[in-house]
């Protein structure tokens, strides 16, 4: 029954489990073989390519060199340093955030550090927020029964 539904309420030309198949035939023929014929020329021809980009990026190639140092050495990602200062996690919002301001105008705290720390505060505030809109409505429910 489940089936029928969800056909019905497909996007016209998608395809659900359980629908006939739109391609009853299957894949044509030598569509695989046409596949594996470009990989296997790629791949003869990868160690010359491969070695014309070296040479350029050695003749100073400023992209060429992009491209090698690319592939043998992962991307710098930013780290930051850890902070420390007066935080009380069981203060109110307001508080929290305020500690954080005062951390960031004493030096303590950078200010990119301090946005991802008040970020994270107010992630947290929104959660709190629906958990507790969620306990209110269990209990306002209950009440009901």
């Amino acid at each position: 029954m489940t089936d029928c539904l969800d056909q019905a309420s497909a996007a016209p030309g998608r395809w659900v489990k359980g629908m006939p198949s739109p391609n009853p035939n299957g894949r044509p023929p030598g569509i695989l073989v046409k596949r594996s014929r470009v990989t296997k020329a790629l791949m003869d021809d990868a160690p010359a390519i491969a070695r014309v980009v070296l040479d350029a990026a050695k003749a100073g190639d400023i992209q060429a060199a992009a491209l090698v140092l690319s592939r043998c050495a992962p991307v710098l990602k930013a780290q930051t340093e850890p902070v420390q200062f007066e935080f009380d996690a069981t203060a109110p919002i307001a508080q929290q955030i305020e500690a954080v301001l005062d951390g960031i105008a004493g030096g303590a705290v950078p200010p990119d550090v301090g946005r991802q720390i008040i970020e994270a505060i107010g992630t947290l505030a929104s959660v709190r927020a629906t958990e507790e809109l969620e306990q209110r409505i269990v209990m306002l429910e209950a009440r009901q029964v």
